[in-house]
């Protein structure tokens, strides 16, 4: 019931995406509760942004899955969904007769710009986290490069990261020679 209630709060109150959502993760599920850690929170929003959905469902889902199972990830994803279900019907209900308010659109300006300055925390933590060597500044340039200028795919980008990651990082094999033998 935990799960529920706390997902369904996170439901109510994250607002502008998944990345909007890690600075109340953050204060939520690290600090408060100690039901994750950050570099848990980056692996599944890692494997989330790879999988089919909306990356903080996915990420609530992981989150649940790891505390309780599967019980866990499905109460935390119907606690993280409802309240939105619950809003957008409101505001769409709403919306059409409130919209062309200029008070009702510049409301809307005032969150945007909130909720990017949000998503730009959450990008210098992520930084923060990302470059732990030189490898990984290659890596990140790479693929901010190829995203920025050249457009690629970012499926493409992710797997290749990926595979660049796998060789960039995999331990190394002792070689013979430095046993003594020849190789």
């Amino acid at each position: 019931m935990e799960l529920l209630l706390t997902f369904g709060k996170l439901g109510c109150i994250t607002f502008g995406g998944g990345y909007a959502m890690i600075p109340v993760i953050e204060r939520e599920l690290i600090q408060k509760k100690g039901w994750t850690t950050m570099e848990e929170v980056m692996d599944y929003y890692t494997i989330a942004q790879v999988t089919p959905g909306i990356i903080a469902v996915n990420t609530s889902t992981f989150i649940g899955f790891k505390r309780k199972g599967l019980l866990g990830g499905i109460l935390t994803t119907l606690g993280f969904v409802f309240p939105g279900v619950v809003f957008i019907t409101v505001i769409a209900l709403c919306l059409q007769n409130f919209a062309e308010y200029p008070l009702v659109q510049h409301a809307f300006t005032g969150i945007r710009v909130a909720v990017g300055a949000l998503i730009l925390d959450t990008v210098l933590k992520l930084l923060k986290g990302v470059f732990k060597d030189g490898k990984a500044i290659v890596i990140f340039i790479l693929g901010f490069a190829l995203s920025a200028v050249f457009n690629t795919n970012p499926v493409l980008l992710v797997i290749a990261a990926g595979v660049a990651g796998f060789f960039l990082y995999r331990p190394k094999k002792e070689g013979l020679s430095s046993q003594g033998g020849s190789p």
